[in-house]
């Protein structure tokens, strides 16, 4: 359904540092990169960080965040490592998550700009 996804931030090395850090935990790289603009994903690049002079005000209680597809719990717990180590904040650590499903495993953080992230693995369905 969804071809790609950006996000703006203002400081674009900040981001790079954050994002190649927690991507890589989850087997992702960064592909391409621009004028202002990095590109992630696997064999293409899905999730683009773009340097913006307005990024959207963080907001913990908008309802948006973006999950991440892990390919195992052992990469879960290292997205959320990695995600603290490089100046993210905690907002779930690894673990089932019932609520979601009885094989749901996932963690929650928050990158430097606001933004609310998951790194999900676990039957899709």
């Amino acid at each position: 359904m969804i071809d790609h996804i950006s996000i703006g931030v203002r400081d674009l090395e900040r981001a790079k540092r954050f994002y190649d850090a927690v991507l890589g935990a989850l087997g992702y790289r960064l592909l391409r990169t621009g004028q202002g603009t990095l590109g992630y994903g696997d064999d293409d690049a899905t999730f683009w960080v773009v340097e913006a002079p307005r990024p959207i005000p963080p907001d913990k209680d908008s309802g948006l965040h973006i999950c991440f597809t892990a390919p195992s719990k052992a990469a879960v717990a290292a997205f959320h490592r990695s995600a603290i180590a490089a100046g993210g904040e905690d907002n779930g650590p690894p673990g089932y998550r019932p609520e979601y499903g009885p094989d749901y495993y996932a963690a929650f953080v928050i990158d430097p700009d606001g933004y609310r992230l998951e790194a999900y693995f676990g039957p899709r369905g």
